[in-house]
Protein backbone atom coordinates (compact mmCIF):
# COMPACT_ATOMS: atom_id res chain seq x y z
CA UNK A 1 0.00 0.00 0.00
CA UNK A 2 2.89 2.62 0.97
CA UNK A 3 4.96 1.40 -2.06
CA UNK A 4 1.62 1.78 -4.62
CA UNK A 5 0.79 5.34 -2.76
CA UNK A 6 4.34 6.53 -4.08
CA UNK A 7 3.83 5.21 -7.59
CA UNK A 8 0.37 6.67 -8.21
CA UNK A 9 1.57 10.04 -6.66
CA UNK A 10 4.36 9.83 -9.47
CA UNK A 11 2.39 8.94 -12.05
CA UNK A 12 -0.17 11.72 -11.06
CA UNK A 13 2.69 14.88 -11.02
CA UNK A 14 5.64 13.28 -13.00
CA UNK A 15 3.61 12.09 -16.11
CA UNK A 16 -0.34 12.27 -16.33
CA UNK A 17 -0.32 16.16 -15.29
CA UNK A 18 3.03 17.89 -17.18
CA UNK A 19 1.74 15.86 -20.12
CA UNK A 20 -1.81 18.01 -19.52
CA UNK A 21 0.17 21.49 -19.25
CA UNK A 22 1.60 20.91 -22.65
CA UNK A 23 -1.62 20.08 -24.39
CA UNK A 24 -3.01 22.79 -22.77
CA UNK A 25 -0.66 25.74 -22.23
CA UNK A 26 -3.25 27.34 -19.59
CA UNK A 27 -2.57 26.90 -15.68
CA UNK A 28 -6.08 28.10 -14.88
CA UNK A 29 -7.78 25.19 -17.04
CA UNK A 30 -5.15 22.50 -15.93
CA UNK A 31 -5.57 23.97 -12.36
CA UNK A 32 -9.56 23.70 -12.23
CA UNK A 33 -9.48 20.32 -13.80
CA UNK A 34 -7.18 18.65 -11.44
CA UNK A 35 -9.12 19.96 -8.76
CA UNK A 36 -12.57 18.70 -10.46
CA UNK A 37 -11.16 14.94 -10.56
CA UNK A 38 -9.44 15.19 -6.97
CA UNK A 39 -12.69 16.66 -5.17
CA UNK A 40 -15.27 14.38 -7.43
CA UNK A 41 -13.31 11.30 -7.00
CA UNK A 42 -12.83 12.46 -2.97
CA UNK A 43 -16.75 13.18 -2.60
CA UNK A 44 -18.06 10.23 -5.14
CA UNK A 45 -15.87 7.62 -2.94
CA UNK A 46 -17.54 8.75 0.35
CA UNK A 47 -21.10 8.49 -1.59
CA UNK A 48 -20.60 5.21 -2.56
CA UNK A 49 -18.48 3.57 0.33
CA UNK A 50 -16.07 2.38 -2.50
CA UNK A 51 -12.85 2.57 0.20
CA UNK A 52 -14.05 1.02 3.20
CA UNK A 53 -11.40 -1.66 2.55
CA UNK A 54 -9.85 -1.88 6.52
CA UNK A 55 -13.50 -1.62 7.82
CA UNK A 56 -16.67 -3.79 5.58
CA UNK A 57 -18.64 -4.12 8.71
CA UNK A 58 -18.58 -0.23 9.10
CA UNK A 59 -19.28 -0.29 5.22
CA UNK A 60 -21.88 -3.48 5.66
CA UNK A 61 -24.04 -0.35 7.54
CA UNK A 62 -24.78 1.83 5.35
CA UNK A 63 -27.45 1.51 2.70
CA UNK A 64 -25.58 1.94 -0.58
CA UNK A 65 -23.53 -1.59 -0.61
CA UNK A 66 -23.74 -4.60 -1.74
CA UNK A 67 -24.55 -4.63 -5.83
CA UNK A 68 -24.48 -1.09 -5.61
CA UNK A 69 -21.05 -0.93 -4.33
CA UNK A 70 -19.81 -3.63 -6.41
CA UNK A 71 -21.62 -2.04 -9.32
CA UNK A 72 -20.04 1.23 -8.40
CA UNK A 73 -16.39 -0.61 -8.51
CA UNK A 74 -17.20 -2.20 -11.85
CA UNK A 75 -17.77 1.39 -13.01
CA UNK A 76 -14.53 3.12 -11.67
CA UNK A 77 -12.72 0.34 -13.04
CA UNK A 78 -14.14 0.66 -16.27
CA UNK A 79 -13.26 4.40 -16.32
CA UNK A 80 -9.59 3.01 -15.42
CA UNK A 81 -9.51 1.60 -18.36
CA UNK A 82 -10.99 4.00 -20.29
CA UNK A 83 -8.28 6.05 -18.88
CA UNK A 84 -5.60 3.77 -20.06
CA UNK A 85 -6.33 3.52 -23.39
CA UNK A 86 -6.80 7.40 -23.93
CA UNK A 87 -3.28 7.21 -22.53
CA UNK A 88 -1.85 5.47 -24.63
CA UNK A 89 -3.76 7.77 -27.61
CA UNK A 90 -1.92 10.60 -26.44
CA UNK A 91 2.10 8.53 -26.37
CA UNK A 92 3.05 4.73 -25.47
CA UNK A 93 5.15 6.13 -22.35
CA UNK A 94 2.36 7.40 -20.39
CA UNK A 95 0.45 4.93 -21.15
CA UNK A 96 2.59 3.08 -19.69
CA UNK A 97 2.54 5.04 -16.87
CA UNK A 98 -1.54 4.94 -16.55
CA UNK A 99 -1.11 1.04 -16.44
CA UNK A 100 1.15 0.90 -14.31
CA UNK A 101 -0.86 3.20 -11.44
CA UNK A 102 -4.03 1.46 -12.49
CA UNK A 103 -3.04 -1.85 -12.15
CA UNK A 104 -1.20 -1.15 -8.81
CA UNK A 105 -4.14 0.11 -6.78
CA UNK A 106 -6.74 -2.13 -8.65
CA UNK A 107 -6.55 -5.18 -6.93
CA UNK A 108 -7.87 -3.83 -3.54
CA UNK A 109 -11.25 -2.71 -5.83
CA UNK A 110 -11.54 -6.40 -6.65
CA UNK A 111 -11.01 -7.66 -3.05
CA UNK A 112 -13.90 -4.79 -2.30
CA UNK A 113 -16.14 -6.02 -4.90
CA UNK A 114 -16.69 -9.71 -3.51
CA UNK A 115 -16.90 -7.63 0.29
CA UNK A 116 -19.49 -5.70 -0.75
CA UNK A 117 -21.47 -8.50 -2.46
CA UNK A 118 -21.00 -10.85 0.55
CA UNK A 119 -21.56 -8.50 3.48
CA UNK A 120 -25.36 -8.04 1.62
CA UNK A 121 -26.42 -11.61 1.41
CA UNK A 122 -22.86 -13.86 1.51
CA UNK A 123 -23.73 -15.11 -1.75
CA UNK A 124 -20.74 -16.62 -3.20
CA UNK A 125 -21.87 -17.43 -6.59
CA UNK A 126 -22.79 -13.45 -7.43
CA UNK A 127 -19.79 -12.56 -5.74
CA UNK A 128 -17.58 -14.22 -8.35
CA UNK A 129 -19.65 -12.79 -11.24
CA UNK A 130 -19.40 -9.35 -9.72
CA UNK A 131 -15.69 -10.18 -9.27
CA UNK A 132 -15.62 -11.30 -13.34
CA UNK A 133 -16.84 -8.29 -14.58
CA UNK A 134 -14.81 -5.82 -12.40
CA UNK A 135 -11.81 -7.87 -14.19
CA UNK A 136 -13.50 -7.06 -17.63
CA UNK A 137 -14.59 -3.38 -16.79
CA UNK A 138 -11.09 -2.15 -17.59
CA UNK A 139 -10.56 -4.07 -20.49
CA UNK A 140 -13.51 -2.65 -21.96
CA UNK A 141 -12.85 0.75 -20.83
CA UNK A 142 -9.36 0.83 -22.69
CA UNK A 143 -11.05 -0.27 -25.73
CA UNK A 144 -13.37 2.34 -25.42
CA UNK A 145 -10.94 5.04 -24.67
CA UNK A 146 -8.42 3.58 -27.42
CA UNK A 147 -11.16 3.89 -30.02
CA UNK A 148 -12.57 7.34 -28.97
CA UNK A 149 -10.72 9.92 -30.96
CA UNK A 150 -10.74 13.71 -29.00
CA UNK A 151 -8.82 16.88 -29.35
CA UNK A 152 -5.71 17.81 -28.40
CA UNK A 153 -7.37 20.04 -25.66
CA UNK A 154 -10.08 17.70 -24.32
CA UNK A 155 -7.39 15.30 -23.59
CA UNK A 156 -5.36 17.90 -21.97
CA UNK A 157 -8.59 18.47 -19.67
CA UNK A 158 -8.87 14.84 -19.26
CA UNK A 159 -5.50 14.24 -18.32
CA UNK A 160 -5.51 16.86 -15.79
CA UNK A 161 -8.68 15.66 -14.28
CA UNK A 162 -7.35 11.80 -14.61
CA UNK A 163 -4.13 13.76 -12.31
CA UNK A 164 -6.77 14.95 -9.32
CA UNK A 165 -8.42 11.49 -9.55
CA UNK A 166 -4.98 9.79 -9.00
CA UNK A 167 -3.55 12.65 -6.37
CA UNK A 168 -7.50 11.91 -4.47
CA UNK A 169 -6.37 8.01 -4.58
CA UNK A 170 -2.56 8.35 -3.15
CA UNK A 171 -2.85 11.25 -1.23
CA UNK A 172 -6.66 11.14 0.19
CA UNK A 173 -6.83 6.92 0.43
CA UNK A 174 -3.54 5.14 0.07
CA UNK A 175 -1.01 7.12 1.74
CA UNK A 176 -3.10 7.57 4.72
CA UNK A 177 -4.04 3.38 5.25
CA UNK A 178 -0.60 2.76 4.73
CA UNK A 179 0.85 5.32 7.03
CA UNK A 180 -1.58 5.02 10.09
CA UNK A 181 0.87 3.81 12.02
CA UNK A 182 4.46 5.52 11.89
CA UNK A 183 7.36 2.90 9.96
CA UNK A 184 10.31 3.99 8.26
CA UNK A 185 10.13 1.24 6.15
CA UNK A 186 6.59 2.13 4.86
CA UNK A 187 7.96 5.70 4.27
CA UNK A 188 10.84 4.30 2.06
CA UNK A 189 8.28 2.15 0.02
CA UNK A 190 6.51 5.07 -0.65
CA UNK A 191 9.37 7.37 -1.26
CA UNK A 192 11.12 3.72 -3.25
CA UNK A 193 7.51 4.18 -5.65
CA UNK A 194 7.41 7.53 -6.39
CA UNK A 195 11.14 7.68 -7.28
CA UNK A 196 10.67 4.66 -9.71
CA UNK A 197 8.02 7.11 -11.68
CA UNK A 198 10.65 9.34 -11.60
CA UNK A 199 13.30 7.00 -13.15
CA UNK A 200 10.44 5.61 -15.91
CA UNK A 201 9.50 9.12 -16.75
CA UNK A 202 13.13 9.95 -17.37
CA UNK A 203 13.72 6.90 -19.34
CA UNK A 204 10.73 7.32 -21.89
CA UNK A 205 11.56 11.04 -22.53
CA UNK A 206 14.92 9.73 -23.80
Amino acid sequence: MAFTGGVVLGVALLDVLPESVGKLHAGDTVGLAMAGGFLGFFVLSRLLILHHRDDPEHAAGHNQVGIAGAAALSFHSFLDGFGIGAAFAVSTAIGVAVLIAVVSHDFADGMNTVTFVMSQDGNARLASRWLLVDALAPVGGALVGAAVHVSGHTLGVGLAIYAGIFLSIGAGELLPEAHSETSAARIVLTVAGFLLLFVITRLTAL
